[in-house]
C-alpha cells in the first residue's frame, strides 16, 4: 500500500486523521480485489447493493475505485469494544527521526499511526475504542467510547505523544498492564503495541499481567514493534561504533560484525520463546516491522473480530 502524498500538519508532524483515512480506504479498496473479499460483509459500514434498494446510501467513492456498488450500513448499537495500549518508553522512540512521515517512522510513530488506522475502522463501524499509554508511568487512560469528539480527543493525544521527547528511564510493562486490566471490566479486543524492551526481563511477570487482562475474557493481540533490519538482523556497517541503551544509557564500543551472528542467535531464541509463551496463553503474536506497511495490522484486526464474536 503506497501513499503517494505525504500528509503533514502545520507543525511538521503527520496529520494522523487524514493519513489514517487514506491508509484505511486503500486497504478496504484492496480487500474487494483480494481473497479477503468475503470480509466486506463483516465490515459494518458496507454491504452489496441490491437492485430495487434506495440509492441514498450508495458509497460512490468506493464505486469509483472498485466499480461495484456498495451501500453504507448503519447500526444503532456498538457491537465491539476495543482498547489500544501503547508503550511510550524511551526505546520506542528509536530510531531518532526529525520529521516522521509514512516512509520514515520510528517505533512510536509506527504504533501511533497504526492505532489511528484501527481507530478509523472502528469509527466507521460505530464501535467503541479506548486508549492507554504508559512509559515509566501510567501516562494516559481513556475508556472505550464512540463518537467524533472522543475520536479527535484520542488523535490529539497521539499528536502529543509524537511531539514528546523521552528521557532515559526504565519501564516495567507488566506493572501498567495490571493497572489497565483493573480498569477494563467489559470484554474487549485489546491491542498492545510494544517493543518488549524493559529493565526487568522476568517474562513470567509479563505474562502474569497479560493473563490478568484475559481474566474478563478479553482477546489480546501483541504487536511486537521493531526495526527488523537493525534490531533483529543487527545490520550495521562494520566500523567502530558506540551502541547506547536508550533506556538505561549504558554504552559499549564494538565492531558490529564481531557479534552479529551471536546477536542474531540470541534474538532468534528470545523470539521463539516469546511466541511459544503467547501461544501457551492464547495471545495472538504479530511481528510489526516499522519499515513495512499496515496491511498486517488491519488484517489482524479483521481476523480477531471474526474470533471475537
Amino acid at each position: 500500500m503506497k501513499i503517494e502524498k505525504e500528509l503533514h500538519n502545520s507543525g511538521g508532524f503527520m496529520n494522523l486523521d487524514l493519513l489514517a483515512k487514506q491508509v484505511v480506504e486503500g486497504y478496504i479498496s484492496g480487500m474487494h480485489k483480494s481473497p479477503f473479499h468475503g470480509f466486506s460483509a463483516e465490515f459494518a459500514e458496507h454491504k452489496i447493493y441490491n437492485n430495487g434498494e434506495s440509492t441514498r446510501h450508495i458509497d460512490w467513492k468506493l464505486f469509483a475505485k472498485s466499480e461495484k456498488l456498495y451501500t453504507r450500513r448503519y447500526e444503532e448499537e456498538t457491537n465491539l469494544r476495543c482498547h489500544l495500549i501503547i508503550d511510550n518508553s524511551a526505546s520506542m522512540h528509536y530510531p531518532k527521526i526529525e520529521k516522521q512521515d509514512r516512509e520514515h517512522l520510528n517505533k512510536i510513530g509506527f504504533s501511533v499511526l497504526a492505532s489511528a488506522c484501527l481507530m478509523e475502522i472502528l469509527k466507521r463501524q460505530r464501535d467503541a475504542v479506548g486508549v492507554s499509554i504508559y512509559s515509566d508511568e501510567f501516562e494516559f487512560y481513556a475508556p472505550e467510547r464512540s463518537g467524533e469528539r472522543h475520536h479527535h480527543m484520542l488523535l490529539d493525544k497521539f499528536d502529543e505523544v509524537l511531539r514528546s521527547d523521552k528521557v532515559r528511564r526504565s519501564t516495567d510493562t507488566y506493572t501498567y498492564l495490571h493497572q489497565i486490566a483493573e480498569k477494563l471490566k467489559r470484554r474487549s479486543l485489546v491491542f498492545l503495541f510494544t517493543d518488549m524492551f524493559q529493565e526487568d526481563t522476568d517474562e513470567e511477570k509479563l505474562f502474569e499481567a497479560l493473563r490478568h487482562l484475559k481474566y474478563n475474557r478479553h482477546e489480546i493481540v501483541l504487536f511486537h514493534v521493531m526495526d527488523q533490519k537493525k534490531e533483529l538482523e543487527f545490520d550495521f556497517e562494520n566500523s567502530p561504533r558506540r551502541f547506547t541503551d536508550v533506556e538505561t544509557g549504558a554504552e559499549i564500543d564494538l565492531y558490529s560484525e564481531n557479534i552479529r551472528n551471536t546477536y542474531r542467535e540470541a534474538v532468534k531464541k528470545y523470539l521463539e520463546n516469546l511466541k511459544s509463551q503467547c501461544a501457551k496463553y492464547r495471545i495472538t503474536y504479530v511481528a510489526a516491522d516499522i519499515n513495512k506497511n499496515f496491511k498486517n495490522i488491519l488484517t489482524t484486526y479483521l481476523l480477531e473480530k471474526q474470533k471475537f464474536g
